[in-house]
């Protein structure tokens, strides 16, 4: 599986937020890399994340831009350390064709081509679509079709499942394409999935939903929040650390 840049979580305020991301050029060690900058009205130090996302800097809102990059400069030798270790752990791009492995719910399927099938089928390890050996787009197209399908009813189901726990009402659910967020919750309740999380284990999926339906009860990340989350999973903080690290790993390119 290829490695696509990780969405992540997201609950959009309707008002100003707590915090924001913005993305930022830096010079480390001579070599031009972006990170990305995510300043709270919580946070009281600079820290600094490495992992599949690339560099991650927390900071308070009063610390100024200098302050954090000469502190950047100061732990270049760690931060380049650990980039270069995610590099090496990157797969090799992945080609539509048949033969080719794709995963639905965290197995993996192979793609076969079939003419005389009328529709995308899985069937024993196989996903079997109707294209020619040559033509990658049309075996794209009918392969993402089939995996969004499989990630609305999947989605729904599991929402329907995890909203009496939550106390909500089951929301409807709307698949997105976004390329930096696994998930969104609106003010007004609608609530967005990414569809590419149908690629991930069961356990990773639900904690998406989970995390995502508890926004419509507590709109923000304060310790209710979590308390909530971790009423209905009690094992979340496992799941959301495999999500970070892990979860880039069943991707598609």
């Amino acid at each position: 599986m290829a490695r696509r840049k990780p969405p992540q979580l997201e609950f959009v305020p309707g008002r100003a937020p707590a915090q924001i991301a913005t993305r930022h050029p830096f010079r480390l060690d001579g070599q031009p890399i972006e990170y990305t900058l995510k300043r709270s009205l919580r946070r009281r130090r600079i820290t600094f994340t490495i992992d599949e996302d690339g560099l991650r800097v927390g900071a308070p809102w009063s610390a100024s831009q200098g302050r954090i990059e000469s502190l950047l400069g100061a732990h270049a030798r760690w931060v380049s350390r650990k980039l270069a270790e995610w590099q090496a752990r990157r797969p090799p791009r992945f080609t539509w064709q048949a033969g080719a492995t794709v995963m639905a719910l965290g197995e993996p399927l192979t793609l076969a081509l079939d003419l005389e099938r009328s529709v995308t089928e899985r069937d024993n390890g196989r996903l079997y679509i109707a294209a020619n050996a040559g033509d990658q787009a049309m075996l794209a197209e009918h392969a993402v079709a089939w995996l969004r399908t499989t990630a609305l009813g999947w989605f729904e189901q599991r929402a329907l499942h995890f909203a009496p726990a939550l106390a909500v009402r089951v929301p409807t659910i709307r698949l997105s394409n976004a390329k930096t967020r696994w998930g969104t919750c609106h003010p007004d309740g609608r609530v967005h999935l990414n569809w590419r999380l149908i690629q991930m284990p069961p356990a990773l999926i639900d904690y998406v939903v989970v995390h995502e339906l508890a926004h419509l009860r507590e709109p923000n990340h304060s310790q209710r929040f979590w308390r909530r989350v971790a009423a209905v999973l009690p094992d979340y903080a496992q799941r959301r650390l495999a999500l970070r690290h892990d979860g880039h790993r069943y991707l598609l390119a």
